[in-house]
């Protein structure tokens, strides 16, 4: 350590600064030495950024001429068989039992002094995936009689598959669906049940007089 008044440690001190912090003028150093603060900088070095190639894919045209996209009909009939093997009514039956013990869960034990209104309230806000129910009456007639467990619910239609295996699309306008559970038999006016199952849980519904189909 040199004593504070050294020439040679102001000499040494400056030398070094100027070493440190090139870019600096002696004004500049002469004024930090003056303040007796004195903040070493440290530049870093501007790393080049490598620019990504990116794979380029088949335009539009060319998927259509490799035929990326089409299925051989040999190919689309096996799928369809593969389909239909895989869609049975048996394979249901357990969801249908877990909706069940849901409902009875739901509805506090389903007993027989319970209040029908409060069980029609339950269930018109309740998931139906894997309900049983049957169309009861219907502007088309041909809907009349089909009972299945329902796989999916949306806006507009039921997806059903009936005990013979067959997955049928019902639409709810215009058809009236009963459902039963332990001696309950409740009514489901699709026209009036036009909302996604998450829409029906928020909603409120108000008891009216009379329903048409």
């Amino acid at each position: 350590l040199w004593p504070q008044g050294s020439r040679k440690a102001e000499t040494f001190v400056h030398a070094f600064l100027k070493r440190s912090m090139p870019r600096m003028k002696d004004e500049a150093i002469q004024d930090m030495l003056a303040r007796k603060a004195v903040v070493l900088e440290h530049y870093h070095k501007k790393k080049t950024k490598q620019k990504r190639s990116k794979t380029k894919g088949f335009t539009a045209k060319e998927r259509r001429e490799l035929r990326l996209f089409e299925i051989e009909p040999e190919q689309q009939r096996q799928g369809f068989r593969c389909l239909l093997c895989v869609v049975r009514y048996a394979l249901f039956l357990p969801l249908h039992e877990l909706w069940k013990q849901y409902i009875r869960d739901l509805c506090h034990g389903l007993k027989p002094d319970a209040q029908p209104h409060m069980i029609q309230g339950k269930l018109l806000k309740a998931d139906l995936h894997g309900a049983i129910v049957t169309v009861t009456k219907s502007k088309c007639p041909s809907y009349v009689g089909i009972t299945g467990i329902i796989l999916q619910e949306f806006k507009h239609v039921f997806k059903i598959i009936t005990k013979e295996d067959k997955l049928k699309v019902v639409p709810k306008l215009n058809n009236v669906f009963s459902l039963e559970l332990d001696g309950f038999i409740s009514y489901i006016y699709g026209s009036k049940f036009l909302l996604r199952a998450s829409e029906r849980s928020a909603k409120k519904f108000k008891l009216k007089g009379t329903i048409d189909l």
